[in-house]
């Protein structure tokens, strides 16, 4: 595993602040002095070696992070992360997600719906040379294509070895290029999930909010043939043995401790141009904001008067709800910091400095041809949008574009499908098909497109799309009248009549179920915004290294250490159990304890604390848990570690490696952070360990998991 020589050289010469960095693994070694100085008593050296603990034990669950917590394949997450699995699970008259669920033993661990994932990264090399080799000297969609056939390749030589899944990972914006090998668990099971009004108190309402009383964390289990080999499931599979695992700590915390923190967080965008953090707070943000508001209203009143509905369209509820708060604390983050001017100013004085150096005139004009790009797009942003939420929020109608465009890629030799077509994804496509069936209401997903498409038809007649405007017409009558029929006439909601369209190839267009046939008319669509897309992306994976050597540069000029922008890869962040004094007169102590819940809890939801809860804060038998300053039971803690989405489910851990926290949250002054950090107001919210020991040791019992995982029941 190795890194750039330059980056290297820059984080030498760089000062880092203990609580700011997205840090790649392999930068840890160079910051060695930093990390001890913070109070880190491992050897950095070995946090680069992904093979190694406690890198190893560090997976990719879902879309965000998990843990190994046993030898037996034993995985610890978020209550919200694995939600999907626990939904996938529960029906009205077993409802797992209110009433929590722990399995008595391993024949009685669920298995998660087809498509969930646990990836065990084993690889992480640079191959910048080799993915842009026959891209220099192109321009545009030539250059996307370039790179495009190369990053195929280089995962299918990686993916030869069955089991394994690859990627390349762009970091810096097309500067460099990393291959990822990461082994694909595919048999996961539920073992333990505390009830709803634990793993979500006071949903809504607290979310992104301090203080917080939520045991927001899950126990999965991982699974593989008998062979040790990834598999299906199959009730003859055996436990995976992790290469490592986490161990709990016992021991107790406080403010000021250092902590660490290893995870995959989604995306960042601190090193964006300033025209964008413009778009950003002056159109995206409001506009999401907008969306998901509206999603959220349409859903809830479709689904209300059935129970059935209620429960399928539970964790796409529950999704929109976070994004939108989140969206909105970005939002009044980046405008409390005042982004655009701020940005703009460092963009303007970096441009300065820029043209005071040799050879500045190739790089501004590369910039200036970037900025042009970026300019260009904003003019059918409204429609692409609405586009794309069309295709995201719907699920049959999804599976229908979806297997149009698979029959047409399958025309196609493997290696010039489109990505997310080829032969590597037919088994995650096909396991999508499959769970439609637990997350889809005609009459939902019928107001779902109701809604979107009254949007659409608002958009200036130049943003209209022919194929949209043929398939649901052009007026709200029309579109009502055009929905009625496309789900009265489709029979797509039958899994086995989904599932039999992936063994068909030549007649799937031919096919005369109306939802086929609207999809096979919309199609032409999506591909032709999908190519406006990619000769964009083009000129921006040409374009911006220029941008981005300039800003390193600068920072370097600085004496400001250099890291990454987030991009779902393995990162590090460090720093300390931390309070936080957002307001004048306003500070947040980084513990809070089982009173609080006590002080929450009004019997109706989201503040409905379970009965068995109470009385075991009521006893006040506390056990080798309790916090010997406090005197009672511990809850969650704050830290000022740098996290993002995709970081839920991280573990956090103290100065030995031990387990002391799991992430789930941030902050509402600190949600910006995606885009600009301000120690001042960054926290990360985390599940103090020693509430999980609590809560199975005392409220919802499971010994054999505790023994299991080398902790005392006590």
């Amino acid at each position: 595993m190795r890194r750039p020589l330059l980056a290297s050289l820059l984080l030498l010469s760089a000062s880092a602040q203990a609580d700011e960095g997205m840090w790649m693994p392999s930068q840890l070694p160079d910051i060695a002095a930093q990390l001890r100085a913070a109070g880190f008593k491992g050897n950095p050296a070995d946090l680069a070696d992904l093979t190694k603990p406690p890198m190893s034990a560090v997976v990719k669950v879902g879309g965000a992070t998990g843990a190994f917590v046993s030898q037996d394949g034993l995985v610890l997450t978020n209550h919200h992360v694995a939600f999907g699995v626990i939904q996938y699970n529960s029906k009205p008259d077993r409802d797992l997600i209110a009433n929590g669920f722990i399995a008595a033993d391993r024949a009685g661990e669920l298995p998660a719906s087809p498509d969930y994932r646990v990836l065990v990264t084993t690889g992480f090399d640079r191959i910048t040379d080799t993915i842009l080799a026959n891209a220099r000297g192109k321009q545009g969609r030539a250059y996307y294509d370039a790179i495009d056939a190369a990053t195929k390749q280089a995962v299918a030589k990686c993916e030869s070895d069955a089991g394994y899944r690859c990627s390349v990972a762009n970091m810096d914006y097309g500067t460099d290029f990393y291959l990822i090998r990461q082994l694909e668990l595919r048999d996961i099971r539920l073992v333990y999930a505390p009830p709803q009004a634990i793993g979500n108190y006071g949903d809504e309402i607290d979310n992104f909010v301090w203080p917080r009383h939520t045991g927001d964390f899950t126990l999965l289990r991982a699974y593989v043939g008998k062979d040790g080999k990834p598999a299906d499931y199959s009730p003859d599979n055996v436990p995976y043995a992790p290469p490592a695992h986490l161990q709990v700590s016992t021991r107790n915390v406080k403010d000021g401790d250092f902590a660490m923190l290893a995870g995959y967080p989604g995306v960042t965008f601190r090193h964006r141009m300033a025209s964008e953090f413009a778009n950003q707070i002056e159109w995206q943000l409001p506009s999401r904001v907008a969306l998901y508001d509206g999603l959220i209203g349409t859903i809830d009143a479709a689904a209300k008067p059935d129970a059935n509905a209620k429960v399928a369209y539970a964790s796409q509820v529950q999704s929109l709800k976070n994004n939108l708060k989140r969206a909105q604390g970005e939002l009044d983050g980046l405008r409390r910091s005042d982004a655009i001017h701020v940005r703009q100013q460092d963009e303007s004085a970096m441009l300065a400095w820029l043209g005071k150096q040799p050879d500045a005139a190739a790089t501004r004009r590369d910039i200036d041809a970037a900025q042009a790009q970026l300019k260009n797009a904003m003019a059918m942003r409204d429609r692409d949008q609405l586009v794309g939420a069309i295709r995201a929020m719907t699920q049959v109608l999804r599976a229908a574009l979806t297997v149009q465009r698979l029959a047409i890629e399958r025309t196609k030799p493997d290696a010039e499908r489109e990505s997310g077509y080829q032969l590597r994804d037919e088994t995650l496509i096909a396991g999508t098909l499959k769970q439609v069936q637990r997350r889809y209401s005609p009459t939902v997903e019928k107001a779902i497109l109701a809604d979107l498409l009254r949007q659409y038809l608002a958009l200036p007649a130049a943003q209209h799309l022919p194929e949209f405007d043929q398939v649901f017409g052009t007026t709200q009558a029309q579109v009502t009248a055009k929905l009625d029929a496309l789900y009265a006439g489709t029979k797509l909601g039958d899994e086995a009549v989904r599932t039999s369209l992936m063994q068909r190839e030549s007649n799937v267009a031919t096919d005369p179920d109306p939802m086929l046939v609207a999809a096979k008319a919309l199609l032409p669509a999506y591909m032709r915004i999908e190519e406006e897309s990619k000769q964009r992306e083009g000129e921006l994976l040409r374009l911006r290294p220029a941008y981005m050597r300039a800003l390193i540069a600068y920072r370097k000029s600085q004496g400001r250490a250099v890291y990454p922008d987030a991009n779902s890869t393995l990162r590090v962040s460090y720093g300390r159990i931390s309070p936080m004094s957002p307001r004048d007169g306003i500070d947040y102590r980084p513990l809070t304890t089982v009173q609080g819940i006590v002080e929450k809890h009004t019997g109706k939801a989201p503040f409905d604390a379970p009965k068995p809860l109470l009385d075991a804060i009521a006893k006040g038998d506390f056990g080798t848990t309790a916090d010997p300053v406090l005197k009672t039971q511990t809850v969650d803690l704050m830290t000022n570690l740098d996290t993002t989405g995709g970081n839920s489910g991280s573990p956090v851990l103290d100065a030995d490696g031990k387990l002391i926290g799991l992430n789930f949250d941030s902050n509402w002054e600190a949600v910006s952070a995606s885009w600009m950090f301000d120690p001042r107001y960054k926290r990360a919210i985390h599940v103090d360990m020693r509430y999980l020991r609590w809560l199975l040791a005392k409220v919802y019992p499971a010994p054999h998991l505790l023994k299991e995982m080398n902790l005392p029941s006590e």
